[in-house]
């Protein structure tokens, strides 16, 4: 008999996986665990998007640069403006939203995963 009950507690504890928490001594009806917050998923989409702007940007940026310093010989010179000022505006979003999950992967105070648009799996 006595083995029996030994092999049945023993068997009731690897069923019961369930993590409590002790509750809070006063009963105001909270508990700390309530006001954990899970930690927040990584947007990897988002961030390969900031990454390919950035990207994009960074060489459209030194591009327009050597058309305009005449590096690269072009036929209409008038054209170089704008390949710099789209590479700025491809440029700008990628760095802020990449320098967001950098900081947010550092841990850095005041940066978080939930500061980038996600674009919902």
């Amino acid at each position: 008999m006595k083995s029996s009950q030994s092999s049945s507690s023993a068997a009731g504890l690897s069923i019961n996986k369930v993590k409590y928490s002790r509750l809070a001594a006063d009963d105001d009806g909270y508990i700390d665990l309530q006001f954990r917050r899970s930690p927040p998923r990584i947007p990897y989409k988002a961030i390969a998007l900031a990454i390919f702007l950035f990207l994009v940007g960074s060489l459209l940026i030194i591009f327009g640069a050597l058309l305009l310093s005449g590096t690269i010989e072009v036929e209409h010179p008038d054209r170089t403006i704008p390949v710099i000022i789209i590479g700025l505006l491809v440029f700008l979003p990628g760095f802020y939203h990449l320098r967001i999950a950098c900081y947010a992967a550092k841990g850095y105070r005041g940066y978080s995963y939930e500061d980038i648009p996600d674009f919902g799996d």
